[in-house]
């Protein structure tokens, strides 16, 4: 299939020529707080990752597991709202040069508007997003939106995904690919082994677009492990659970670590 590049595609492209693999992080909006939530990114930049999704608060938010479920229920305790989430998203998006995609779901696109929330996704410089119970099938206004914007929408591969419906996904999708390395919700352990390696080789010959996969990356063994597999690296609820555990200036170092 021939397509135009995203911005946020032809980003990752010519990042992929000064490295092999890319790093993708993952922040909740808000939490522990706003002003926390700069901090980490700043940190997080420094650090060397090279694009990061920032998920706007969700009261249910079902793929996730629960360090980013704890997160997600703590910011909203602190009073976090969407408006807020845009604001800190269009201050992140002027003062640091990597892309960012929002992480959400299909709740606070429809009670805002779907084209409503995309207009302002494109306004404050988001790049992308990823709404994973949104199936394509069912959600032709929000990709018309986004093709309108030149936004990517990025859809999933499971272990489960036949393929035909990676390809579909694929042709629906822009930007890249997110490939789940494993079944369940985020934040459990994944073991990285040859069924792994074979399941990524399998969505690689599904899509065009770069592929990171997420789902259990939690080190550098893990990080290296995908290295020639994959194109980016996803690393969500471990950043989170470092700093639940060990507080936000524990950030830097790990990720850090990762890339080192």
């Amino acid at each position: 299939m021939t397509r135009t590049p995203t911005k946020l595609e032809a980003s990752i492209r010519q990042a992929l020529t000064q490295k092999d693999l890319l790093l993708m992080t993952h922040i909740v909006l808000g939490y522990p707080s706003f002003d926390d939530s700069l901090r980490v990114v700043e940190d997080m930049v420094e650090a060397g990752v090279d694009l990061m999704e920032l998920q706007i608060p969700f009261s249910e938010p079902m793929a996730d597991g629960p360090v980013i479920l704890r997160a997600n229920a703590s910011a909203l305790e602190r009073g976090a709202t969407v408006d807020q989430s845009f604001e800190m998203a269009e201050r992140i998006t002027k003062e640091f040069d990597i892309p960012f995609l929002f992480m959400t779901y299909y709740n606070i696109l429809f009670s805002r508007g779907v084209s409503t929330f995309v207009e302002r996704c494109d306004q404050i410089g988001i790049q992308g997003c990823i709404v994973p119970d949104l199936p394509p099938s069912e959600g032709q206004e929000y990709l018309d939106a986004m093709g309108k914007a030149k936004l990517s929408p990025v859809h999933i591969f499971t272990p489960n995904t036949p393929e035909p419906r990676m390809q579909e996904l694929s042709e629906k999708s822009a930007g890249f690919i997110y490939s789940v390395a494993r079944k369940g919700v985020t934040g459990k352990d994944t073991a990285f082994s040859n069924d792994i390696a074979d399941y990524l080789a399998l969505c690689r010959s599904n899509t065009d677009l770069p592929l990171a996969v997420g789902f259990g990356v939690k080190s550098r063994d893990d990080v290296d492990f995908l290295r020639g597999k994959a194109d980016i690296a996803v690393v969500g609820s471990e950043t989170i659970r470092v700093m639940e555990t060990e507080g936000v200036n524990a950030v830097k170092p790990f990720i850090q670590s990762l890339v080192a």
